[in-house]
């Protein structure tokens, strides 16, 4: 991105110009006075129109050679830009002294003044634009960098939610054929219905990233049917959270590998009927929990559930969930946005 195009529009460039000549011109400035009182009252009159234009020819000179540092030329090498912007200013100087034997103020013309002027024009105009240029570079450079870290965020999040998709669904199949073997035809038309707006909703999650909670929560509706149906109406779930909360941010796919964690290395039967509660705290945190019933063998599982919860989380929301687990209790806390 060219830094005229951000910050300097055409009309805060000729005021740049301007201001820039009052300073190259200083010098005739501050002489003004002392000039003028030296030569005759009739001369008054065309030495100060004189003084005007030189003023005028100066502030036309920086923004010809600001304009083309920032915009007709991209040489990153310092030396090529200030030989071109020297060129351009001889060529000017030029211009100026015939200016100046047309109006009869030749004098003006070769003096070591006039000339540092120029010369300081020219450098102070090409390094406005090198440093314009190393700008949009180091910019440039920025985006491309952002941009590769998106990317790559973007490839590890579909990475991570492609690992819940075969898990989840191998499981769905056991309970749909547990259904078909029972011959339990309308649970098993629901449990399919439960199953189609589940795997909708994983589908659409890989385009996307953050949730509401209330998308979160419906898909928990479809979610909550189907565990139910499979563990015979042994684990149910106890969701409190007010409608005035459901616009609350959440990474999406959060709560599956939650509920499958607490299958997973838990026993739920008769004797240990598994309620999971689903609310949110004082510190707008989501919190999941359950009692813990732990199986008597220990689960054929490596942790990749929560492991791959609190990669997305980091990911997404740049923050850590928080897991408490007193033996009696497994809570697990999720911020929210």
């Amino acid at each position: 991105m060219n830094l005229l195009d951000k910050y300097i529009t055409p009309y805060k460039l000729i005021l740049f110009s301007l201001a820039c000549a009052v300073f190259i011109t200083y010098p005739n400035i501050a002489c003004l006075s002392w000039d003028l009182k030296h030569m005759s009252p009739s001369g008054h009159s065309a030495y100060i129109l004189f003084f005007i234009y030189r003023y005028l020819f100066f502030s036309a000179l920086i923004w010809l050679l600001t304009t083309y540092n920032l915009n007709k030329t991209d040489t990153p090498v310092l030396r090529t830009r200030l030989f071109y912007t020297l060129l351009i200013t001889g060529v000017t100087y030029l211009v100026y002294v015939g200016i100046s034997f047309i109006t009869r103020y030749k004098a003006d013309c070769f003096t070591s003044t006039l000339l540092f002027q120029f010369v300081v024009t020219s450098i102070v105009c090409t390094f406005i634009g090198h440093v314009s240029l190393l700008y949009s570079v180091q910019r440039r450079k920025e985006y491309e960098i952002e941009q590769l870290k998106v990317e790559n965020l973007e490839s590890r999040y579909a990475a991570l939610t492609n690992q819940i998709n075969p898990h989840f669904f191998f499981n769905s199949l056991n309970g749909l054929s547990s259904l078909v073997r029972k011959k339990k035809e309308e649970n098993t038309i629901a449990y399919i219905d439960k199953l189609s707006d589940v795997f909708r909703y994983i589908l659409q999650s890989e385009k996307k990233g953050l949730v509401t909670l209330e998308e979160e929560l419906e898909f928990m509706q479809a979610f909550q049917y189907m565990m139910e149906v499979r563990f015979a109406n042994k684990l149910h779930f106890c969701i409190n959270v007010e409608e005035n909360q459901k616009d609350l941010k959440i990474p999406v796919l959060t709560l599956l590998p939650l509920i499958d964690n607490v299958v997973v290395h838990n026993t739920i039967d008769s004797e240990h009927k598994m309620l999971v509660t689903i609310e949110l705290n004082e510190q707008t945190e989501l919190v999941v929990s359950n009692p813990v019933f732990p199986k008597l063998s220990q689960p054929d599982t490596n942790g990749t559930g929560l492991k791959n919860l609190e990669n997305r989380f980091s990911l997404l929301m740049d923050r850590q969930i928080r897991i408490e687990n007193d033996g009696i209790t497994f809570c697990v806390y999720l911020p929210l946005k």
